[in-house]
């Protein structure tokens, strides 16, 4: 029951992504209270996030570039693509993780549990996005999950 909340968040992010192309470049970057602080930052941090937790899920090392460092949606577009391979790798294997641990530094957590918390990771800064977007006077991205194609 996992996987149709990370399609949900794909679905969501390419759309913002989408919707934020009709964004200057200022706005895109422009300093705001909340999230990172910009729509280009906290869209990047989803997806860092997701790539972090799923590369440690997955045993990988973990490459990625500075957040500081990001300066255009292609960037987070493609890391964001890059990066929903690596979790659909995780869910092609999900059942060789059934009983998996995660151990980060004494603290455990099994796999479906790190799952669930980068889906409502990103739920919750969408959120921000979507404040942010009223405040300057935009629609923001229709979020509601029911009329969505999830799979379930």
């Amino acid at each position: 029951m996992i996987r149709p909340l990370f399609t949900y968040n794909w679905q969501v992010r390419d759309e913002w992504l989408t919707w934020c192309d009709e964004l200057t470049h200022e706005e895109l970057v422009k300093k705001r209270h909340g999230g990172m602080q910009s729509f280009l930052h906290t869209l990047y941090h989803v997806v860092y996030c997701e790539h972090i937790w799923v590369s440690q899920l997955l045993g990988r090392e973990i490459h990625v570039q500075p957040m500081e460092e990001v300066t255009s949606l292609d960037e987070v577009r493609s890391f964001a693509d890059s990066t929903r391979l690596l979790t659909e790798e995780w869910f092609a294997r999900q059942e060789e993780f059934q009983q998996a641990i995660l151990d980060l530094r004494g603290r455990t957590f099994s796999h479906a549990k790190v799952m669930i918390h980068i889906a409502t990771h990103e739920v919750h800064h969408i959120g921000q996005l979507s404040v942010w977007a009223r405040e300057i006077g935009r629609v923001p991205v229709n979020c509601d999950l029911l009329p969505r194609d999830v799979g379930i």
